[in-house]
């Protein structure tokens, strides 16, 4: 029986992604690249981070061993975006891996994030067509790079913003990876399915050591490089110049994560601070608060996070209209839940200890 190709590159991610992270955590505290116990902190102890870096090499030496080795990825795959999104994702790495041993400003990570964008856009990939659901698609022009930009931006640091619990990050990247497979192979993108399948893989082997409790943290290396990676993948359907509605499948399958990003930027903004301050308003801290263990708030996410991909792959399958319509009502969903959860937060913080019974 002939081995299906998607599981191939998924193994041998996987294989390299569990075998390689452990000389990475040797290597971390080697040189004190340690995440150390704070504030905003749940661990009590330093974890090696940079744990992203086995990703990393996973993906890329899989990919690349593929494209030039494998006839059918040689065959089906275009040069051209593969070596944008090789660069781009060296430039996030790199910039991630700098953060981790000697943190950087945001602003320094916000330019790196512009540049690997526009390395995206520089080959061919980009936001040419929105959809319209009520008839044809509309040109960008002029805005095909500014929303390029914006799209990397946020998806990026949705996926940092999320890192924050042991193995929740790893975890929502995996179902957002399984989730483009399956709209790529319902929508016959061969490229599509050949970049999530490495993701899947290398995520699920450095998984073992992220579980909670982690024995290893991805960093900015690794979130930064899934985001970068998820970005780039959900824009290959459009270097075909296809309408955007392929951008509603990362979005719902991360609309967990991404809501959380957008509301921290606008509490932050409101609240008259800088939105690139940290602090612990995300939906895991509120979860942690009202009393779910780690591993319960990791579930509770992750479980969010796989309903919202089933949501994208039955989007895969819906005219144009009527997946915009659902998106949508998601969106309303997760924010009026976001809403009760916050007032849960504030009731429990404002009820008096002796009420605890």
């Amino acid at each position: 029986m002939r081995i299906p190709y998607s599981l191939v590159l998924a193994g041998a991610a996987f294989l390299i992604a569990f075998a390689l992270t452990p000389l990475v955590m040797v290597a971390a505290r080697r040189f004190g690249v340690v995440d150390r116990p704070g504030p905003r902190r749940i661990h009590t102890k330093p974890i090696p981070t940079a744990g992203g870096l086995a990703m990393a090499v996973a993906v890329l030496g899989v990919a690349w061993g593929a494209r030039l080795f494998s006839d059918a990825a040689r065959d089906t795959l275009e040069m051209r975006p593969f070596v944008g999104i090789t660069i781009a994702a060296a430039i996030v790495v790199l910039l991630g891996l700098i953060d981790d041993i000697k943190a950087l400003s945001a602003w320094w990570k916000i330019a790196g994030e512009v540049v690997a964008a526009c390395v995206l856009y520089a080959y061919g990939l980009g936001i040419p067509l929105l959809t319209n659901p009520f008839g044809d698609p509309i040109a960008t022009g002029v805005f095909d790079l500014p929303l390029t930009i914006i799209w990397v931006l946020v998806v990026v640091n949705a996926i940092n913003l999320i890192d924050g619990i042991d193995g929740l990050a790893t975890g929502a990247v995996f179902i957002a990876a399984v989730t483009l497979w399956f709209a790529g192979r319902t929508n016959g993108d061969f490229y599509v399915m050949f970049i999530a399948s490495t993701i899947i893989g290398a995520t699920f082997g450095f998984l073992r050591y992220n579980f909670p409790p982690a024995r290893v943290f991805m960093g900015d290396t690794g979130s930064g490089f899934l985001g970068l990676l998820l970005a780039a993948v959900a824009l290959l359907e459009n270097r075909k110049g296809t309408a955007a509605i392929t951008l509603l499948f990362p979005l719902v399958a991360l609309l967990v994560p991404i809501s959380d990003s957008v509301i921290a930027f606008a509490r932050r903004a409101m609240g008259g601070q800088s939105v690139f301050n940290a602090d612990s308003e995300h939906i895991h801290h509120r979860l942690l608060r009202i009393g779910l263990s780690h591993r319960h708030v990791v579930y509770v996410m992750w479980f969010l996070c796989a309903y919202c991909g089933v949501m994208a792959v039955v989007l895969a399958t819906l005219p144009p209209g009527y997946a915009v319509l659902l998106a949508v009502f998601l969106a309303f969903g997760v924010f009026f839940a976001f809403r009760g959860l916050d007032f849960i937060d504030r009731v429990l913080a404002n009820r008096p200890p002796n009420d605890a019974g």
